[in-house]
């Protein structure tokens, strides 16, 4: 009898130790699942990520963070990979990765049995002694064992793409920042070189009024645009240092860390915008969105044991030819591809439950849906950058050339005594609205420029781009 107890009581433990090896080993491990986050990163946005989980991690990390922003002046890539680095938002996305790994480490080790020992007939004068034995654990966790494993595992995947799509999120908007802030100080620093003319013309305009040379109105005139131009060039600097202050924030930054500096204009134009008219193709290749209503789509046939997929809604179909462009006496060639995208459909004709069925055709549908918008955000994307870099390049090659021209031509008048200074001066004011203009467009040049990346890889795209983000 105490040999058939002890069998039993081995076959029970038996059963409940056949966890998953493989799946344990992989979700045990205390970064379990970054590596794919941390490649994600490098490929999207061409920053290293780290994962902080100790004190003295933490303090390496201040440290070597310290020393690449004190009293520095940052390039766009350099702020994001500090941003990446320090984040504390970002951090706390990654511990969120961490609990998904830990459920899918509980689940694959499956229930631990508990062992129950009753003893009776151990009063004096009782003639019979027994002691029992048994091994309790829930036979239907067992049972079920592998599915739950499998949704498990599912769900730290998804997990994995929430923390890829947070990382690349803060990228964009720390770019974003980036741009607005330098775009901001270059203005500023248009209106402060203006500014000193205006001042100059003001105070000769009160000069010729004590003389009777210049009326009250006129000297009004040229006090007025003065004023105005002070306080618009207070507005510029203060909105160039809540610019600064919201990079700031983006990169986890505070005390001395903030004595950093960025630089006084952006980059030039560059010669030719980029060509990226696979664009389309590669935001179906590599979005994150997509990638992750996959996975929603294979959760719901696993919760719903739909093993197999019957067919694909479309084949991908790679169209490949020719579209020849022609601008300004020259032809640009660029291959046109077209590709499907591809959704899995499995058999639902086994399905009973009508909230499995209805639960099925919306991932589906959410799916086909995401797929169409990635699309148009990546032909937006696309249509943006190109069109901002011709408006960029018209100011730059057209417009700005010709004020120069008649700045040029209003100062031989000058000295030629054919013009006043006041004429001279107004010429000037109406060169700074181009000049303004100019770098505003090169500003949204930049700006569509980072939204490309964004519309290839996932994340918000345009104006609306994570307004809070992850920056505490």
């Amino acid at each position: 009898m105490r040999k058939a107890i002890t069998l039993s009581v081995s076959g029970v433990l038996l059963l409940s130790a056949c966890a998953d090896v493989a799946t344990v080993t992989k979700a045990r491990d205390e970064r379990a699942g970054f590596a794919a986050v941390s490649d994600i990163s490098r490929r999207a946005a061409g920053a290293e990520v780290a994962w902080l989980q100790s004190p003295a991690e933490l303090q390496a990390n201040a440290q070597r963070v310290h020393g690449m922003v004190h009293r520095k002046t940052l390039s766009a890539d350099q702020a994001v990979q500090i941003a990446l680095l320090n984040n504390r938002g970002l951090q706390a996305r990654y511990a969120e990765l961490g609990m998904s790994a830990a459920d899918l480490w509980e689940t694959a080790l499956g229930p631990v049995p508990s062992l129950g020992i009753s003893v009776s007939g151990l009063v004096t004068g009782d003639v019979t002694r027994s002691v029992e034995a048994t091994v309790i654990t829930s036979i239907l966790d067992i049972a079920t064992k592998k599915p739950r494993t499998k949704a498990a595992e599912l769900s730290f995947r998804q997990a994995q793409l929430a923390a890829a799509g947070d990382t690349l999120a803060l990228a964009h908007e720390t770019r974003r920042k980036w741009i607005e802030a330098v775009g901001a100080y270059e203005a500023a620093a248009l209106v402060g070189r203006s500014q000193s003319a205006a001042d100059a013309a003001s105070e000769l305009a009160a000069e010729l009024g004590t003389t009777g040379a210049l009326s009250k109105a006129d000297q009004a005139r040229e006090h007025v645009f003065t004023a105005e131009l002070s306080a618009e060039h207070a507005d510029a600097k203060l909105e160039a240092q809540l610019a600064k202050e919201q990079l700031v924030r983006l990169m986890g930054l505070w005390g001395t860390g903030t004595e950093f500096y960025v630089p006084d204009s952006l980059p030039a134009l560059p010669a030719n915008a980029p060509n990226r008219a696979n664009i389309e193709r590669l935001a179906l290749t590599n979005r994150i969105d997509l990638a992750a209503g996959r996975l929603d789509l294979e959760a719901v046939a696993n919760r719903y044991r739909l093993n197999g997929q019957t067919r694909m809604l479309s084949d991908a179909e790679i169209i490949a030819g020719a579209e020849i462009e022609r601008e300004e006496g020259e032809s640009e060639r660029a291959p046109v591809v077209d590709v499907e995208f591809r959704i899995p459909v499995y058999d639902t004709s086994g399905l009973i439950s009508r909230r499995g069925k209805l639960e099925y055709l919306r991932s589906a549908n959410n799916l086909a849906q995401t797929a169409i918008e990635a699309r148009s955000e990546a032909r937006a994307a696309y249509a943006a950058v190109t069109g901002k870099h011709q408006i960029a390049r018209h100011w730059r090659d057209q417009v700005l050339p010709l004020r120069r021209q008649i700045d040029e031509q209003a100062l031989l008048s000058y000295n030629g005594m054919l013009t006043s200074t006041f004429e001279l001066l107004n010429d000037a004011r109406e060169g700074l609205e181009s000049q303004l203009s100019a770098a505003e467009a090169k500003k949204d040049y930049w700006l569509a420029e980072a939204d490309t990346t964004a519309a290839v890889w996932g994340g918000a795209t345009g104006e609306g781009a994570s307004e809070g983000g992850d920056e505490e």
